[in-house]
């Protein structure tokens, strides 16, 4: 492996964002390395939106991905604010689509060296250890990934596989 030069940071919008962030940044200023931060938007929810609107409800399923895109980029925004990395070193990518083929699509289009996420989405169920994305990207991925886990997720791992 060669050196680490661009590093994409997979961010849902979760609680953990910051954590991930933090740490890529962490990461990426050792090794003098560019961040992408990438978000999507997974078009399943996009599909059931536009499926309400189908049956006859008052839903705009444009204006609904324009909102979600807006508040997204405004969450990234929030924490590039409170962060010391160079904005210079920092690209910003929202997308459409399916979480794990658009992170590998934009891993390989980009030319990352390694991804980082959180092992957690939306949905952050206790009794399972591994979001369906994180797993999936572990193992369809020909990119490193770095898996992030904050204090709490460790201590409740820690806990879980104490023998």
């Amino acid at each position: 492996m060669g050196q680490t030069k661009k590093i994409l940071v997979a961010m849902a919008s979760t609680e953990y964002s910051r954590g991930i962030f933090d740490f890529a940044a962490t990461l990426a200023t050792g090794l003098e390395a560019q961040l992408i931060i990438v978000n999507i938007i997974n078009s399943r929810d996009i599909d059931a939106v536009r499926q309400v609107a189908d049956m006859g409800y008052a839903v705009d399923g444009d204006k609904y991905v324009a909102g979600i895109k807006d508040a997204r980029q405004q969450e990234i925004e929030a924490i590039l604010r409170h962060s010391t990395f160079p904005k210079t070193r920092i690209q910003t990518i929202l997308r459409v689509g399916n979480p794990v083929d658009e992170l590998i699509k934009i891993a390989m289009d980009e030319s990352v060296d390694m991804v980082v996420m959180g092992t957690k989405g939306r949905t952050d169920l206790q009794h399972i250890l591994m979001g369906s994305v994180a797993e999936k990207m572990f193992r369809r991925s020909p990119v490193t990934i770095v898996s992030y886990r904050d204090a709490a997720q460790a201590e409740k791992l820690k806990k879980r596989f104490r023998f």
